[in-house]
Order: structure tokens, then sequence, then C-alpha cells
């Protein structure tokens, strides 16, 4: 088993990025924000807010017009590409499991990559990880639900050990009950790793419920950074105060539906 490069999760630093594409669009304005080794940050914004943007910087799938990302103090772009991404856990909505490989194969394609060759126990454990039956190693992603297959996707971003794990809108495709379910899986594997997690979401209820620290966005640049009670006290700004409205009224309703008012 290869040894974890963070093994307490690196600290991870924007220092005034941008990203402007073809056509002049901003995407990135002039971000700089420290993340702490350990913290699990969610981005929110409205689509086109540039938090998707933002967070492919960080394993190098968008590579900045300007400016820095560094990981424990290291700039990024000083790494190659397949090498940093080795070492930074990726999971998207998409979750994009090869269709022709089992779960044991998808699972294990990191390692293969890394040169290990037998790695059915790292495979068997990685499944009990994610609370998933060691029986569906052989099966094909084809026969799993969507929320197994998402839960393949995390344990296959934990297969190398990284102690940086990005997710990027990765429960937007699952049902309600199953979203909350591997929400707070994640959120458990986040603790009991001691990973430094980043996680871009549209729904602030769950940044909110799974984050210590909520970053805000709108047209390309951070305009709130709290924690999700000082957000909730209202002390976010009116961008952070909009997104947060949308979960507290969807609440009163659903206690006066109950209340039959």
């Amino acid at each position: 088993m290869p040894a974890a490069p963070f093994p307490h999760g690196p600290s991870v630093a924007f220092d005034a990025v941008v990203k402007r594409y073809p056509g002049g669009t901003v995407a990135v304005d002039g971000v700089s924000v420290a993340i702490a080794a350990g913290g699990f940050v969610a981005l929110v914004g409205a689509s086109g807010s540039g938090k998707s943007t933002l967070l492919k910087t960080v394993n190098r799938l968008v590579e900045p017009s300007a400016g820095r990302v560094l990981i424990d103090g290291d700039p990024v772009d000083t790494i190659e590409p397949h090498r940093l991404r080795r070492r930074i856990g990726y999971i998207f909505q998409n979750v994009g499991l090869f269709p022709h490989m089992t779960v044991a194969e998808n699972i294990a394609i990191g390692l293969r990559l890394e040169g290990e060759r037998r790695n059915d126990v790292r495979v068997g454990d990685l499944l009990d990880l994610v609370d998933l039956p060691r029986d569906l190693a052989e099966r094909m992603p084809e026969a799993l639900s969507g929320g197994q297959r998402q839960r393949v996707g995390v344990a296959r971003a934990l297969a190398t050990e990284p102690g940086l794990m990005l997710m990027d809108e990765p429960f937007g495709a699952l049902d309600p009950v199953t979203r909350e379910q591997l929400g707070a899986a994640v959120r458990g594997l986040h603790d009991t790793l001691g990973l430094t997690t980043i996680m871009v979401t549209h729904d602030m209820a769950e940044a909110l419920l799974l984050a210590d620290r909520v970053l805000v966005m709108q047209a390309g640049r951070i305009v709130a950074d709290a924690t999700p009670r000082v957000l909730l006290a209202g002390e976010g700004g009116a961008v952070a105060d909009a997104l947060v409205a949308v979960p507290r009224d969807q609440a009163r309703r659903l206690r006066a539906l109950e209340a039959g008012v």
C-alpha cells in the first residue's frame, strides 16, 4: 500500500487566482483564500459563479490565467499533472466509472497506475470503508444503483490514500434519501481519515450541514467566507443571505404544512 503523501490532509491556498477565457469571460476573478489542513470547506453560489472552475485549478484540470494555487506551500504547477492528480481524490456528479471494468477494477485503477498489481485486499477494505458489500467487487457498473456507483467513486478516489479530497456536485444526481446518506458518509470519512475536503455544491442546506466553513461565490469572486452558524445568523452579506433563505423558507413551509396552517 502506498504511503499517504499528506497523512493528515494538506493546506490549500489560492493566491490571486484568475481564470479568463478567450473572448473575455472571467470565470474566476482574483481569488485569494487559504484553507487550513484538515478543513471541510464548501464552495457555493449560483450557476456560473466560478465555483467549479476554482475547484479545478487545484488539480490542474483548469490552468489559471494568473495567480497561483499551492498545496502545503508548494505551487501545483511545479508538479506534473498526472502525478498531482494521483495525490488528490476527485469525486464529481457523473461519477465516470469505466463501463467495461468491474467494480474492483474501477476502484483499483489508481493503484495499478502506481504499479500495484495485487490489490484484492485493498479493494475489499475500500468497499468496507464506503459501506458496500464485498461481493459487489465483480459486478459491472451498470448493475449498480446510482448511490452504489457514487460510493464506488468515493472508494476509487480514496484508493491511493490522498490527503486532499475535491468534490464537484458529488450528490447532485442522487435521490434525496441517498443524497443525505452519502453526504453523512463522506463527512464521516473526512473526519475518520483526517482529510482536507473542498466541496462544490449549489445546495446551501447541504453546505451548512456538512462543511465547517462556507465560501460563497458570485461573478468569480468570494463574497462571503464564514462558518455555517455565522451564515445562519444573517451575517454573511446579501448574496449569502439569499442562499440561506431558500432552505430556511422551505423549513418554515414544512412546519406550517405539518401544523395544518
